[in-house]
């Protein structure tokens, strides 16, 4: 029994580093950083991460919502200490910047930024909100009011 139990083991640890993930799945943080637009940078200067893009339209009568089907891509998170990586490279500028300073926001893009024509990639001020917080943790408490309530 143990040797089937130790057989079993081995062989299972063989299939599942021997697999390899299909183009289709995302399985680890690895994945998503080499994923990311220009992915020196964003590991350097911030973090990668999957940019969602959808529309949403409110029809008021009837009263609906409706979204779009969401389009999902590679993307980077900028830290705000070092948005003059964006600005030495003339992507933003001194007025986008202190339009987003003043929201206490930072800068996000999709797409290569190391090319000029601004066709190839999109930089957009982000808000960040903590409000969703991550249910896979245990929560502890009962405030249900986010701080992020209080800036608007």
């Amino acid at each position: 029994m143990g040797a089937i139990f130790v057989a079993g083991l081995g062989l299972g640890i063989f299939f599942s580093s021997a697999t390899t993930s299909d183009l289709g799945s995302v399985a680890t943080r690895y994945d998503i950083d080499r994923s990311a637009p220009n992915p020196e940078i964003c590991v350097q200067y911030g973090a990668s991460a999957i940019a969602v893009d959808l529309r949403a339209f409110v029809t008021l009568s009837p009263f609906a919502v409706h979204v779009s089907q969401p389009r999902m891509q590679p993307g980077c998170v900028i830290r705000s200490s070092n948005w003059s990586i964006l600005q030495s490279r003339n992507l933003v500028t001194s007025e986008d910047v202190n339009q987003c300073r003043n929201r206490m926001n930072t800068f996000g893009f999709t797409g290569d930024i190391e090319k000029r024509d601004a066709a190839s990639h999109q930089i957009d001020c982000l808000y960040q909100n903590n409000a969703a917080s991550n249910l896979f943790l245990p929560q502890t408490g009962n405030d249900s009011t986010a701080p992020e309530v209080n800036r608007f």
